[in-house]
């Protein structure tokens, strides 16, 4: 068993409050709300077993008991390389390498991200469940936000949809790409496809793309880039959109002479603490092959 413990101690701003209240001033879902009243002492009131309804004085102390006793059952745990950047009670920031798949799926049983999260966690005695927040594609590098408790995760999933979880990519682009500009084109499936996207001015979502060249060489730039929405493969898209591609990219430029994958990686990644409210920044090394 797990636990991940909160106090809120009661000030005057807080007077005239029940439980319940400060729990959803707080972001607590009905769902963590109805788990937490489902433990044993999951809730307290100055060190006593409390309702959600029991009023609030300031002085008070709110004790929450956030308790995990299983792992994800379909998630084998596997000894897989694993990059941890930050870690703490609510939260790990994984630098992922190419080729590793964020989920279990047909045919990637045991080779991904969750299995070496769940292996990480069996090593350390703690159950686990897998909760990742911003996905990258298999041959995508870089950094990404795996939640370590329902509570986390809900705020953090709420973060990301305000777009307050705050991403840069590098990739590189074939050509001579402009010094910077804005990809402004919406995105949709391709007809007849469950994977392929393609800009279409017709049937497509809103999809806006800035970018800025760092470096020039070979036939090839190395671009910094950040997402206005995230439509799935925006930055693949985009890039072929305006003539110039991604390299090793299998379904929109099969050119593999400099690469084996989609040169794209997730360089910088910032956000506020979903708990502590501390500004939080990272960035991951450019990979070996993308280095012009």
């Amino acid at each position: 068993m797990w636990k991940r413990i909160f106090h809120y101690t009661i000030t005057d701003a807080d007077d005239d409050r029940t439980i319940l209240a400060l729990l959803k001033a707080h972001g607590f879902s009905s769902t963590i709300i109805r788990h937490l009243k489902e433990t044993e002492n999951g809730i307290q009131k100055n060190g006593v077993w409390a309702r959600v309804h029991d009023a609030l004085e300031p002085g008070d102390v709110v004790t929450l008991v956030l308790v995990e006793k299983e792992s994800s059952e379909k998630i084998v745990p596997m000894s897989l390389p694993l990059h941890i950047v930050y870690e703490d009670e609510d939260l790990l920031v994984i630098n992922k390498d190419a080729g590793v798949p964020i989920h279990p799926s047909q045919g990637n049983f045991d080779n991904t991200l969750a299995n070496a999260c769940a292996y990480y966690f069996q090593q350390k005695g703690e159950p686990f469940t897998y909760r990742c927040i911003n996905r990258l594609d298999r041959d995508t590098t870089g950094l990404l936000i795996i939640a370590r408790h329902c509570y986390s995760a809900s705020l953090l999933s709420n973060m990301v949809a305000r777009r307050e979880i705050h991403r840069e990519y590098l990739a590189l682009a074939e050509g001579l790409i402009p010094e910077s500009g804005v990809i402004e084109a919406p995105i949709a499936r391709v007809d007849g496809s469950t994977i392929e996207r393609e800009v279409n001015f017709e049937t497509g979502e809103f999809a806006r793309t800035n970018y800025r060249r760092i470096e020039y060489k070979n036939g090839y730039s190395l671009v910094a880039l950040k997402l206005d929405t995230g439509r799935t493969h925006q930055i693949r898209v985009h890039m072929k959109h305006i003539g110039h591609p991604l390299p090793g990219d299998f379904l929109y430029n099969p050119n593999y002479s400099i690469i084996q994958r989609q040169a794209l990686h997730s360089y910088r990644l910032s956000f506020r603490h979903p708990i502590t409210g501390e500004m939080l920044s990272f960035t991951a090394e450019l990979p070996e092959d993308m280095r012009l």
